[in-house]
């Protein structure tokens, strides 16, 4: 794609990385086929494609974002189907972060938008904040409704059908401190505790740990950490992110400098996108550019570790896996296989649900921002599930698994739960309810 970015936008960094990679694109149209938003709407405009010419149009004219612009990028998933289609290479991640950021700078959105962005970027990443605002949701459950009829107040009816009529307690997997192996130690790593995931479904990050455990790999919840900064930097709010992140990389790098560090565990592909981009992220920063890009080095999802460790092949067991691979994992991470040999491995068997490319229409907050279109998508996903027959469904992202359970009896479940199970944990409780 050609440009004409004058000399003096391209002193900016930003703009630089974004005009190399707007030169990538050679208008083929291979990501139309695989975006989940022009599956779905038929828009050429809510197709990366079409996004990058809008995306284009405002960098090179130096202008503020205008309400069509923030209309269909708003609309992006940011599932990243449309790179792993790309025969050109285009970072499109990259690209529509910056154009986030942009929006957010340039543009003021309606009142009642600003209002729910602003809940969540001030609730979300703060787990205690949210588990007290899952508990008040009790109360205003009964009015879900009513607010969903309220066009500014929507997203707010759809946070209460989301909201889980049970909130766990904290658990001590999230407790910072070192939790040690009994016998031979194998490896030492640390952890990311995150903040949804620990609050929604705490039996994730336990599962992980025991069975850590009981492979000889000592594993340390680090002090000081909390969200990696994927939420709101999803948003285009950038600073919070970037605090995050500087944030995370000093936590984990005080955990290298104590004792070692073999890895950086994630258990929410989500999370792990981001963690893995924040060499990216805070390149510009000198004082923690090496240390994040080494912090990116580490990071690595569950099943990318467990997959270096030669588990067992144990008997087939009478269980089949519809197994969902987020998009974060197989597009933002490129991690295909591993999950699934993992549990075959473990004696299920697994199946491939069709439409596996296609998102699920979770991605961070996208499920409360664009109700509409997220509920399209979790229909069509379900569909292709249930059409597998198979008894569970395991996925690598709590974001996928909160969406996918509010539309299917199905079981839903991390891998890693399924794992744990099989090597030795305890069966996981929501099967115990369902025997």
């Amino acid at each position: 794609m050609q440009t004409s970015f004058a000399p003096a936008q391209l002193a900016d960094p930003q703009i630089a990385t974004s005009e190399q990679i707007l030169r990538k694109c050679v208008h083929c149209g291979f990501c139309t086929a695989t975006c989940p938003t022009y599956v779905t709407l038929g828009n050429e405009l809510d197709s990366p494609r079409g996004r990058i010419y809008l995306i284009k149009d405002m960098l090179e004219n130096d202008r503020p974002a205008d309400e069509e612009v923030v209309t269909h990028i708003d609309r992006c998933l940011s599932c990243l189907s449309c790179m792993t289609t790309c025969p050109s290479g285009v970072n499109y991640m990259h690209l529509v972060d910056h154009a986030r950021v942009h929006i957010e700078k340039t543009y003021e959105r309606p009142l009642g938008d600003r209002l729910v962005r602003a809940v969540l970027a001030a609730v979300l990443p703060y787990p205690g904040r949210f588990r007290l605002a899952l508990k008040a949701a009790g109360l205003g459950r009964p009015f879900a409704g009513l607010l969903k009829r309220i066009g500014p107040l929507k997203p707010f009816g759809t946070m209460l059908d989301l909201a889980p009529s049970k909130v766990a307690p904290a658990s001590i997997a999230d407790t910072p401190g070192t939790h040690r192996v009994d016998g031979l130690k194998r490896g030492r790593v640390a952890i990311l505790s995150g903040c949804a995931q620990p609050v929604l479904r705490p039996e994730i990050n336990e599962a992980t740990l025991r069975l850590l455990a009981r492979l000889g790999v000592e594993v340390v919840v680090p002090e000081n950490a909390g969200c990696c900064g994927a939420l709101v930097h999803h948003m285009g709010r950038e600073e919070q992110a970037l605090e995050a992140a500087r944030r995370m990389v000093d936590a984990w790098l005080k955990v290298k400098v104590d004792g070692g560090l073999d890895a950086v565990i994630i258990t929410a592909s989500g999370c792990g996108t981001t963690i893995k981009d924040y060499g990216h992220m805070l390149r510009l920063d000198p004082d923690y550019a090496e240390k994040a890009a080494e912090v990116s080095a580490l990071a690595r999802d569950i099943t990318e570790y467990l997959s270096g460790l030669e588990l067992p092949v144990l008997e087939k067991r009478a269980l089949t896996v519809a197994y969902h691979s987020a998009c974060s994992m197989q597009h933002g991470q490129k991690i295909t296989m591993a999950p699934k040999v993992l549990l075959s491995n473990a004696g299920f068997t697994v199946r491939d649900p069709g439409e596996g490319h296609l998102c699920c229409g979770s991605a961070g907050t996208y499920n409360i921002l664009q109700p509409e279109i997220s509920t399209t998508l979790k229909a069509r996903k379900i569909r292709n599930i249930e059409a597998t027959k198979a008894d569970i469904i395991a996925t690598g992202n709590i974001g996928c698994i909160t969406q996918i359970a509010t539309g299917t009896a199905m079981p839903i479940l991390h891998t890693v739960e399924l794992l744990d199970w099989a090597y030795g944990g305890p069966k996981p409780a929501l099967l115990e309810t369902r025997d």
